[in-house]
This record gives C-alpha cells, structure tokens and sequence, in this order.
C-alpha cells in the first residue's frame, strides 16, 4: 500500500493555466494544476514554456528575459501581482529560480497567505516577444483513501510524503501508531519522505496511523497531518462459549448458549452436542437457546467459528487457531425419587444389625432427616442419609420415613420395618420312680 499525503495547516488553493490546440501550436506551458501551500511559509511553482520558433532569437544570452505573473485575469494593469526585474511595493515577494532562456520559469512566492489565493497567468517578455499563456484552467481534487484492506501475515508499506516547501530548518515528518513500528525515512530536493514497513496481524485491525509534518517558520511551528485506518483480514481467534446466567442452570428455566469470535470478516457459528462419543450438529449462529431446559439437555456442547479465512474448532487445532471453549450444562432441581429401604432383602430378626438406607436425585445434594411415627406422632430421630440399629428389638418396629431436602424442594419416603420374633425351645422332665418295700 502506498500512501501519499498532502499536508496543509491552511488551504489556499493557487490554480495554474495549462495550453490548449489553438491557432499558436508552439505556445505552450506546464504548470502544476492545484498548488496547495502553508501560511507562513513559502510556494515552488514548478513551470516550464514553449514559444514560437521564430522567437528563439529572443532568448538570446545578451536579451533581457522577464518573468511576470498575473491573478485571476490577465491584463497587466489590473492583474499583475509579479515582475521579475521590476517589483513594485504592491508585489508578491518572489523570485524567478529558473533560467528562462531555457525556457525555465519555475517561480518562488515567500511568505504566503490568503491574498495569493487565485488563478495565475505567466508572461514572458524578451525583446520583441510578448505573450501571455492565457488558457482554460483545469483542477485536480486528490483524495486519500482512508481505510485499506490487507490480510494478515502480508507486508504493508504506508508511505507518507511532503513537500519541504522552503522553510528552513527543513520540516519533519513523524508516525503515531499503535503499537510502535520502526520506519525509515529518506529526503529528496523538493520532498520529505517516511515509509512505514511491518508484517499486518490482527492486532493492527482498525489501527489508525497518523503522520505528522512539522515547519519552522520564523518564530512559530505549524503542523499539519493525515490519517490512514488498517483494516486487517485474519482467520477466527478467541473462540468461546457461555451460558448466558452467571448462577447454575434451573431445571425447567430457559437457558441461551452464546458463542464468540474475534474475527474479520465476521463469521458463521455452528452448534453441535456430544452425544454417544459422536458430534451431532445442532443449529447455527451465535446463540442457542432452550425455551424449557430439561435433564435430557445436560452434556457437553461446542461451537465452531469460520470464515474463508479459517476455522476454529475444539476437535482439530489448527497453526492459527486456539481451542475452542465448550459448555457443561448443570441443572438445579428439587430432590427426585428420594427412596427410603432397608439393607437386607431377607426379613429383619429380631437382635440382628440393620440400617436404613435413603437416596435421592438432586442437586445441589440435599440434607436427610429421618423420623418414625409413634402414636400418632412424627418422631425425628436424626439427620443423615442411613439410620442403623445395632441391635434391633421389637419396639424398633414400625414405619420410618426419610425427608430429602434442598433449597428447591423436599419429597419423603417411608419404609416399613418388620421385625421377626426370635423363640425359645424349652423342655420339662417329669422325674418318678417306685418305691419297694
């Protein structure tokens, strides 16, 4: 990318008449179309002329060649603001540089301001030739493109050109960027140059880059400057997926996945679920919503981000890509299926150990309490998820119930406990015997 910049603190525009086909095909000058120059500070008028070939003889070393310069029309009484050998008060300040025996009228106006803004008419004069270069004006508007295209990884070159004018000290240019970037400089007669050599990444998207062009005129600096904003193409970075609640997700509450990318140009998301070790793909776009969320719902779920740069994926890891982040989704529910039994499937003898058992499905997990029934009353025994007996006896029989407990609900359960008599064999010897006499 080559970019060249027109410095201007104020604009004054000086036009410059350019020759036509007309009936004098040897007359003929080449001026800049559109001057545009600093107050304060001085104009070059780069100008060369063509003459008739009958009046070469005028230009000759003994002949006295003049230089005038005339604004916004050309009759020499109203318009004259110039003359190379006879200046008068009322006169720009300037000087004929060139040697217009070669033809060479190239002019230098000090100390510029908004009076020599204009249309100008050069005159030349030298013996018997006299001639005004007095023709339709023609003007170039030059724009600078502000924002350029560039992928990352290719080579960018920002250029940054002025004109040195002629003030002295000559002027500086300076770069202001983000991040900082070496840059070399190089200097010709008439024109300041700056170029600005990087390798484009992401990090330079959007980045503007300013160049500042700083004159010393006498006892003030002006400044003027120009901008150009980066826009940097690169492949999908920083991929991610959330859930759109900072809290856990509540069964039965509507739940929205969001996926982003830092990117250009923007990408198309893909949603897919991990279902019996294959990815079934879901939907597209940035979102994936769950009007009603449900248990079924719970698993791993991935987003993909691509453009026709590259794509980013959390099953391949590319060169240029990062992995990218899946969601788990954990549900918040009531205790389900709380179930109270006891630790033995064959019957509870009296005098044997026996413990209770409760379990159920919740989350987060949930406190148990249990408590038995006697006489028409809950009795609450104790907290916990078993309740055992070392030893049971026949008052432990009865019905237990176990109370399953978070902060989103509670259900019961009830078992009964029934215990078997344990009995006793006991024999009676009847002792007789005779007696003789």
């Amino acid at each position: 990318i080559m970019l060249n910049f027109q410095w201007i603190k104020q604009n004054y525009h000086i036009l410059f008449k350019y020759p036509i086909q007309n009936s004098l095909q040897d007359f003929s000058i080449s001026l800049p179309q559109n001057i545009q120059a600093l107050s304060g500070s001085c104009v070059i008028i780069k100008c060369r002329f063509e003459i008739e070939e009958k009046h070469d003889k005028n230009l000759v070393p003994e002949s006295a060649a003049t230089g005038l310069w005339l604004k916004d029309g050309y009759k020499m009484n109203d318009h004259l603001v110039f003359h190379s050998t006879d200046p008068k008060p009322n006169h720009f300040n300037g000087k004929i540089t060139g040697n217009l025996r070669e033809k060479n009228c190239t002019t230098v106006f000090y100390n510029v301001s908004s009076k020599h803004t204009g249309r100008y008419y050069f005159r030349i004069e030298s013996g018997d030739l006299k001639y005004i270069y007095s023709v339709n004006t023609s003007t170039i508007n030059k724009e600078v493109q502000d924002q350029e295209e560039v992928l990352e990884g290719s080579s960018v070159s920002l250029r940054c050109s002025a004109e040195t004018l002629c003030s002295s000290p000559p002027p500086t240019l300076t770069w202001s960027s983000t991040p900082r970037i070496p840059l070399s400089e190089s200097s010709r007669l008439e024109e300041l140059i700056s170029d600005l050599n990087f390798t484009a990444t992401h990090r330079q998207h959007r980045v503007t880059f300013t160049c500042t062009i700083t004159y010393q005129l006498q006892d003030e600096n002006k400044t003027a400057q120009d901008s150009i904003t980066l826009h940097v193409q690169y492949a999908p970075k920083n991929t991610s997926a959330s859930v759109n609640t900072s809290s856990s997700v509540l069964e039965g509450s509507s739940v929205t996945l969001i996926c982003r990318s830092d990117a250009n140009p923007a990408v198309n998301y893909t949603w897919s679920r991990e279902s019996e070790g294959q990815m079934e793909q879901l939907q597209t776009g940035d979102t994936l919503t769950f009007d009603r969320i449900d248990l079924k719902h719970r698993g791993w779920y991935h987003c993909t981000a691509q453009n026709q740069h590259g794509t980013q994926n959390s099953s391949v890891i590319k060169p240029v890509s990062f992995p990218i982040s899946v969601v788990y989704l954990c549900f918040l529910d009531a205790p389900k299926n709380t179930s109270a039994s006891v630790n033995t499937s064959s019957s509870v003898l009296e005098g044997s150990s026996v413990t209770l058992i409760c379990s159920s499905d919740a989350n987060p997990a949930v406190n148990y309490t249990w408590s038995r029934e006697s006489e028409g009353q809950m009795e609450q025994l104790q907290t916990g998820d078993t309740l055992t007996f070392d030893r049971i006896d026949l008052k432990h029989r009865g019905w237990y119930h176990c109370a399953a407990q978070n902060q989103h609900g509670t259900q019961n359960s009830s078992v009964m406990l029934d215990i078997q008599c344990e009995y006793y064999i006991t024999a009676n010897l009847t002792l007789s015997h005779s007696l003789e006499i």
